[in-house]
């Protein structure tokens, strides 16, 4: 591929103005990193981190910038902020005695830049560029390798993977996002850091998995690990799937159905990309063949929703995301007729929620795609939408809190302290009205509170 013609003009003016600060203070400064490499690729949007190595120690960055943020300064890294974002300044290092598979134990500060250079991960991250005199230094290759759409460790990879336990799942994400083809001895030496992939932290990891989610094809990344053997350290579910046959009614066996279904996800929406990884872990644990050969695997869902919830817990996903997708994988194999009444699908909404529904449709889509026989969008799927879109147009009670009574009403008409049996009535109230909307007025549900319910304590009592 023909590499893009590098300009300043591409380069944030803040940015340009920490490096001419650096730089007319006496000390070298160059952009470096990833920033480098998707400017000469071309890629969109502009880069978001500006990365800046220097000569200049992390107290002469301090002295030039005293509201520079020393979070990095053991590592030689000082945080700029600028009104372009943070800029993260850092010295050039070599780095040596990675103990625990991911920090350097001990960081040596050098005057040369070809030195810092050297000890980076790929050679397509290891590009200096200054955009003030327009020199780029390149000592181990990267703008070849970037022209090849290859990616290589620089020197030694089995050193560079011992060294730091997160830079094997670095591979595999640029494989995924940068559409890379992994050069041969570098894929030859991913299987070698088993042990130090397994060691790093399930933060980092998430923020790489992440990533990966926002290529074009995820599966690439994942088909890395694999093919490596590092894909079970991490996530031991999906793992599991390879091999897992399905049926008739499927082109792939569980393993390449659920990373082409992830690929089929909406790149912009990792939570659905995730629960598309994860939708069929439960079928491993369920499958059973009956007489015919046929494979089923009943209640798989509801086995994945437990093992999807141990699988996002151990990447330390937020709680949002982690509930959000654990509900889509429970969801997903909701089976929709034209027969079904209209309270059949408020109920689904009510079961679905109506902020998860688009999300359900999206991972509906993407099974199909995923699934190698079927075409992308299922026909019942725009019938069903037309149906749900109707029915939240009419602003119709789909939950306890869209009644026209509450809980204080509850508990001042039978004259009943707070507690649970509030909530079962209310939710009885709601099934009701999810039958039939015409019933969500006041007074009628004060009316039906009044002579549908009693006061035992034992629970409420539908008097019908």
């Amino acid at each position: 591929m023909t590499l893009v013609r590098l300009s300043s003009s591409q380069v944030p003016g803040p940015i340009l103005e920490v490096l001419r600060v650096i730089q007319e203070a006496g000390h070298r400064a160059y952009v470096v990193g990833g920033a480098v490499r998707e400017l000469l690729l071309g890629e969109k949007p502009a880069p978001q981190d500006w990365d800046l190595g220097t000569s200049a120690t992390p107290e002469e960055i301090l002295r030039l910038y005293p509201k520079g943020i020393a979070t990095g300064a053991r590592f030689g890294t000082i945080t700029v902020p600028t009104e372009a974002g943070p800029c993260e300044v850092t010295t050039f290092r070599v780095e040596s005695e990675y103990r625990d598979a991911r920090r350097p134990e001990r960081v040596t500060f050098v005057r040369e830049l070809e030195e810092d250079l050297k000890r980076r991960d790929f050679t397509v991250n290891a590009i200096a560029w200054d955009p003030r005199s327009d020199r780029l230094v390149d000592p181990v290759g990267g703008m070849h390798d970037l022209e090849a759409r290859l990616l290589r460790a620089v020197g030694d990879p089995r050193e560079r993977f011992r060294e730091d336990g997160l830079r094997p799942i670095r591979a595999a994400r640029f494989a995924a996002t940068l559409e890379f083809t992994l050069e041969s001895e570098t894929a030859r030496a991913l299987p070698d850091a088993r042990e130090e992939v397994g060691r790093v932290a399930a933060e980092r990891v998430q923020e790489e998995l992440v990533k990966m989610l926002r290529g074009l094809r995820p599966s690439v990344g994942f088909e890395v690990l694999r093919r490596a053997g590092l894909l079970e350290p991490w996530l031991p579910e999906l793992h599991a799937t390879v091999a897992v046959a399905q049926n008739r009614y499927h082109a792939y066996d569980v393993y390449y159905h659920s990373i082409y279904t992830c690929d089929a996800a909406p790149v912009g929406k990792p939570v659905v990309r995730l629960a598309a990884l994860l939708h069929d872990i439960g079928k491993p644990a369920t499958r059973m063949e009956k007489e015919d050969g046929e494979a089923t695997f009943y209640n798989h869902q509801i086995v994945g929703e437990r093992m999807a919830r141990e699988a996002m817990e151990r990447f330390r996903f937020s709680r949002d995301w982690t509930d959000r997708v654990v509900h889509l994988v429970r969801e997903h194999m909701f089976d929709y007729r034209p027969e079904w009444s209209d309270a059949a699908v408020r109920r689904f909404i009510r079961s679905v929620g109506v902020e998860e529904i688009a999300d359900l449709f999206d991972l509906r889509i993407a099974d199909n795609i995923g699934n190698g026989l079927k075409t992308g969008f299922p026909h019942y799927l725009e019938e069903m939408r037309e149906r749900v879109e109707a029915i939240l147009e009419a602003e119709e009670a789909l939950s306890v809190r869209d009644l026209a009574v509450d809980g204080k009403d509850v508990m001042s008409v039978l004259g009943m302290p707070p507690g649970p049996r509030v909530g079962t009535i209310l939710n009885q109230l709601l099934e009701e009205v999810l039958e039939d909307p015409a019933l969500n007025r006041r007074e009628a549900l004060l009316e039906r509170i009044r002579t549908g319910f009693s006061v035992d304590t034992r629970g409420s009592r539908d008097l019908g």
